[in-house]
């Protein structure tokens, strides 16, 4: 019996998910979808990040009040103009997603304006941080990195140059301990945005690999239940055809044959609908084992019998007997013989076919015979038989040639790699 699981995600310990496949929403700011969510969704309301920039407008604004009263008098006191600054850089935070350019140089500039009129120190540079890493994540590096200089230069500028022309009155240069802490925390936050865009195109690029994964596995599914349907509706419509083309000849000088010929038409198409319902059952319960066994080998003698049905002697040769093979090897042989002795009834005029069995060398050998000629009619098939047989061999790592002989009949001959089954 076949078995049909589900694929599942392996499974990973001790690391959280997230870092494994990304926070979410963090896929807006992947190459591949880069596009569509920096594009397509600029009027969707439900993309800015409200949430995030109020709260750091609270906390910006929070700390600097509380900066301001920790540095005394050294800096000017957080006015009216103060407070707007620090309001317009955490706005411009709320386009960070669509313009990281614009917001990247905005910040910096914000927050060189409110250095320069000699406020406090403190979470202002938090916007320069938080525009920059959206920057660097979207892939605009030279922005954040020049926006980061620009806000350097300007400060060591206004530090060691300007500050006796700018306010505070009385003013003093700025430290050079202070400027290493400064030039530090720059290289910190684009060291970690760095790292983060890394990560972030680490994710993405799983992402992509678990959808062409996902995709391979979907196309090898549609191409094997096209194979299944292909073998199981192609054997026993031809089956039909034959014998109810014998049913209309013989309906009126021989009733009793046209009786016979539409029995075996019931039976056929019965079988029929009963391997197509299998098939559509392991689409409807996907990860549970088929309700009925997978035909084998061991179905030989009803393919026989439904091959004398249409008017086709097979003759089976078994060279010294078979071990037992797995589902799969066993499924793919069953259906290469059914494939094969469907042609012989579509497409020759011979009325007699051979059918050898041999496991040798680690390998199942099956070869198909029959004696021709081609009869080259049309026989209603889709042209896929051949391809589907190639299919099922190259799958299991096995190779089958189909050709007409010297004589004029025609081969199938298949090698399937074989795996002796061990008793449990």
């Amino acid at each position: 019996m076949e078995e049909q699981r589900t694929p599942r995600s392996p499974v990973w310990s001790g690391v959280p998910p997230w870092w494994r496949h990304g926070p979410a929403g963090w896929h807006r700011w992947s190459g591949e979808h880069r596009g569509e969510h920096l594009g397509e969704h600029v009027g969707r309301g439900d993309r800015w990040p409200w949430r995030s920039t109020l709260l750091l407008t609270v906390f910006v604004l929070g700390g600097s009040q509380f900066a301001a009263h920790a540095q005394g008098g050294g800096r000017a006191h957080l006015d009216l103009f103060a407070r707007a600054l620090l309001i317009l850089g955490t706005g411009l935070l709320l386009w960070r997603q669509r313009h990281p350019v614009f917001v990247a140089f905005g910040t910096a500039v914000t927050a060189l304006v409110y250095l320069g009129a000699g406020y406090p120190y403190g979470p202002v540079f938090v916007t320069v941080a938080v525009g920059c890493f959206g920057a660097i994540v979207a892939g605009h590096r030279w922005a954040a990195w020049t926006a980061v200089g620009v806000l350097w230069a300007g400060h060591l500028l206004v530090g060691h140059w300007l500050y006796r022309r700018l306010p505070p009155t009385g003013d003093q240069a700025v430290s050079w301990s202070q400027e290493i802490g400064i030039i530090t925390w720059g290289v910190v936050i684009m060291v970690v945005s760095e790292l983060a865009r890394v990560r972030r195109e680490q994710w993405a690029r799983e992402r992509a690999e678990r959808a062409r994964a996902a995709a391979r596995r979907a196309d090898e599914e549609r191409l094997r239940i096209a194979r299944e349907l292909h073998d199981v509706l192609a054997h026993s419509i031809s089956v039909i055809n034959v014998q109810a083309g014998v049913g209309l000849a013989l309906l009126d000088s021989d009733p009793e044959q046209a009786r016979t010929a539409l029995t075996t038409i019931k039976e056929a198409s019965k079988e029929a609908l009963g391997e197509v319902r299998q098939v559509l059952d392991t689409l409807r319960t996907p990860g549970e084992a088929p309700r009925a066994p997978a035909p084998g080998l061991d179905r030989l003698p009803e393919l026989v019998e439904q091959a004398a049905s249409a008017g086709l002697t097979v003759a089976i040769e078994n060279a010294g007997g078979l071990p037992r093979l797995p589902p799969g090897t066993d499924l793919a042989a069953f259906r290469i013989v059914q494939e094969a002795l469907t042609n012989v009834v579509r497409h020759s005029g011979s009325r007699h076919a051979r059918v050898r069995l041999e496991s040798a060398r680690g390998a199942l050998r099956l070869r198909i015979d029959d004696d021709g000629p081609a009869t080259g009619a049309e026989a209603g098939g889709s042209g896929n038989g051949l391809a589907g047989m190639r299919e099922r061999a190259v799958a299991l790592g096995g190779t089958i040639e189909a050709g007409a002989r010297d004589d004029g009949g025609f081969r199938v001959l298949a090698v399937l790699p074989l795996k002796v089954e061990e008793d449990r």
